[in-house]
């Protein structure tokens, strides 16, 4: 084996396990390790460009948001965020609970916001959806939950201090796209966090 393609293989490994790092570290800041009680599960939406059903990214965080819940909870309730930017087309939020349901099987609470068409949105609009439960999760990918973390402690501190993990992040699940989602993320959550200081 040549030096080339060594150097090439390590490359590969490091940017794999630096994309799995930067996930994993995503998944466990600013959230609380508070247990029982009641839980709101929200699901950040992704735009949905086939109004027939959820893209792929919604359905992985459709399944990741059921995977979130913890049935010793006095009571769960899952929050589909996301609206649409076609006129009379499904809402994002419309197609994850549909897929919750039709393929997944979920018979459990369930609420929507349909009306918010950015993240920031997606929290505001949530927050009259889960101002009464003990505990928060909000699932999204990694980078993207941080962010929607962030935005709930800017708008409503005493409810961030209730946010606790979500099952969002899997070693291994998603490997190849994770350091291109960091990246893409971590510049988001620098343009977000600009945002709000200035």
């Amino acid at each position: 084996m040549s030096r080339a393609v060594r150097w090439a293989g390590t490359l590969a490994g490091v940017t794999i396990l630096w994309g799995e790092a930067v996930h994993w570290w995503a998944a466990r800041r600013l959230v609380s390790t508070g247990r029982g009680g009641s839980e709101a599960v929200v699901v950040l939406g992704y735009r949905n460009r086939d109004t027939g059903r959820a893209n792929v990214l919604n359905r992985w965080r459709v399944r990741a948001g059921l995977r979130s819940i913890d049935f010793a909870a006095t009571a769960s309730r899952l929050v589909f965020c996301g609206g649409t930017r076609k006129p009379g087309s499904p809402t994002e939020a419309a197609l994850m609970a549909e897929y919750a349901v039709e393929k997944c099987g979920y018979r459990g609470e369930m609420v929507l916001d349909e009306l918010s068409r950015t993240t920031w949105e997606n929290i505001q609009n949530a927050i009259p959806l889960i101002e009464d439960a003990d505990r928060i999760k909000i699932v999204s990918n990694p980078l993207h939950g941080l962010r929607g973390r962030i935005f709930l402690r800017q708008q409503r501190p005493d409810l961030a201090r209730r946010l606790v993990r979500a099952q969002d992040y899997r070693f291994g699940e998603w490997t190849l796209f994770k350091p291109l989602l960091a990246v893409y993320g971590l510049l988001d959550l620098a343009r977000a966090r600009k945002r709000l200081a200035d």
